[in-house]
């Protein structure tokens, strides 16, 4: 089951470059559209950080997703190589999935839509998932066998 365990994880590595990919063509077609462009042009080394404001906001919310990407699923693939070590269970696969299925939905729902309750609830049960994986990695490694480890 380690490939299977590491598997959700590396499409939702995929799935964190796609959202980076997103990001050109939101911006750069909000920055075309722009009438005054002097503010930014002023602006030498100019970040992502300084379109907030400049262009609209949906223009920007795929670069937000990108950024959540980065926080929380990081935890995410700790637990899943931990398990992946470990011997990862059907469950723990299955779990995996489902995080991982929940965090594109989050994706799509917060770069198409951003509704904040529905964000907040995918956010939320996404998390509920992950909390149940780190318990499920602090259980497999805590409470392990030794004994049962290969000579």
């Amino acid at each position: 089951m380690q490939a299977q365990m590491l598997a959700p994880a590396a499409v939702l590595v995929v799935w964190t470059l796609i959202v980076l990919l997103w990001i050109i063509p939101s911006r750069f077609g909000a920055i075309a559209k722009l009438e005054d462009k002097s503010a930014l042009a002023a602006k030498q080394g100019a970040r992502g950080n300084d379109l907030e404001g400049v262009i609209p906001d949906k223009a920007n919310w795929p670069s937000h997703n990108h950024t959540h990407l980065h926080e929380q699923p990081t935890l995410f693939y700790a637990v899943s190589a931990i398990l992946a070590i470990v011997g990862a269970g059907a469950l723990d696969v299955t779990l995996a999935w489902v995080y991982v299925g929940l965090r594109i939905v989050h994706s799509l729902w917060q770069i198409l839509i951003n509704k904040i309750p529905v964000r907040f609830l995918l956010f939320l049960a996404s998390t509920t998932v992950l909390i149940v994986l780190a318990v499920r990695a602090v259980m497999a490694t805590a409470f392990a066998d030794p004994g049962m480890a290969p000579q």
